[in-house]
C-alpha cells in the first residue's frame, strides 16, 4: 500500500535525505519519496503504519519534521487496513448470519433458538473446513497459544474434529443440552489462550481459519470465541 502525507520542516536536500533514511529504517516500509518543494512524503509499506510511528521515526513530536495526513483521514486508513486484514472472517460471519436469519424467520418473526443453532452450525462447519485443509499446519499454529495444545500437541488435531462434530450436531439438532455444554467448555478453554496472547501483545498468527489465511491474533479472535460462549450459554438457559 502507498500513502501520501504532508511533511513540513525540510529546507534542503540534506533534510530530504535525512527524512528518507529515518523512515526507511521502519519495518514494513519498502520505499520513500520526499519533496521539500511540495512538503510531501509518499511512502510505500507492506503493512499500514500509523502516523505516531512515522513521527517517532522523525524524532518525535518536538522534531522540526512534522508529518500529517493529506487528503485522507488517518482513521479511515486504519479502518481500511483492519477491514482488509479481517475480510475472510467478516465475509464468513456475514454469510452465516444471513443464512441463519433466513432459516430462523418463521411467520414474519425470528426464532432466536433456531437462529443461534444454525449460526453455530455454520460457524463450526466453516471454520473446521479451513482447519482440515492443512490439519498439521493448524495444529502447529494452535500450539503456539492454546493452553491445552501447548502441553498436549495432539489437542490441535482433536480440536479440529471437535469443531466438525459440533457443527454437524448443531445442524442436525442432536442432543442440544450435551452439545451446548461441550461448546461452552471447549470455547471457554480456547479463549483463555487467546486472551493471554492479546493481553501480552504477542504477534502470532491466529489459527481460527487454519493455515489458509495469515490472520493476526487480536480482539477479533476474542469476540469470535465470546460469541460462541454467549450463544451456547443462552441456549442452555432457554432450554
Amino acid at each position: 500500500m502507498t500513502h501520501t502525507y504532508q511533511l513540513t520542516g525540510m529546507t534542503c536536500g540534506g533534510c530530504e535525505n535525512k527524512v528518507k533514511s529515518n523512515l526507511l529504517v521502519l519495518p514494513d516500509i519498502t520505499s520513500v519519496e520526499v519533496s521539500k518543494d511540495t512538503n510531501s512524503a509518499t511512502i510505500s509499506m507492506d503493512k499500514h503504519i500509523g502516523l505516531s510511528a512515522l513521527q517517532d521515526a522523525l524524532g518525535g513530536k518536538d522534531s522540526k519534521y512534522q508529518i500529517s495526513a493529506i487528503a485522507h483521514s488517518e482513521m479511515v486508513e486504519e479502518t481500511k487496513s483492519w477491514a482488509a486484514t479481517y475480510k475472510p472472517i467478516l465475509l464468513i460471519f456475514g454469510y452465516v448470519t444471513a443464512v441463519s436469519l433466513m432459516v430462523s424467520l418463521q411467520n414474519g418473526t425470528i426464532d432466536f433458538m433456531v437462529f443461534m443453532r444454525i449460526f453455530m452450525a455454520g460457524f463450526f462447519l466453516t471454520f473446521s473446513f479451513f482447519k482440515m485443509l492443512n490439519l498439521k499446519a493448524f495444529a502447529e499454529s494452535y500450539a503456539m497459544y492454546d493452553i491445552v495444545a501447548k502441553k498436549f500437541s495432539a489437542w490441535g488435531y482433536i480440536y479440529a474434529f471437535i469443531e466438525l462434530g459440533l457443527g454437524l450436531s448443531f445442524a442436525l439438532n442432536l442432543s442440544p443440552v450435551v452439545v451446548n455444554w461441550v461448546t461452552l467448555i471447549v470455547m471457554t478453554v480456547s479463549i483463555l489462550g487467546v486472551l493471554e496472547s492479546v493481553l501480552n501483545k504477542k504477534k502470532i498468527q491466529c489459527a481460527c481459519l487454519g493455515a489458509v489465511f495469515n490472520l493476526p491474533m487480536s480482539t477479533v479472535t476474542i469476540v469470535e470465541d465470546a460469541i460462541m460462549i454467549a450463544m451456547s450459554a443462552a441456549m442452555l438457559v432457554l432450554m
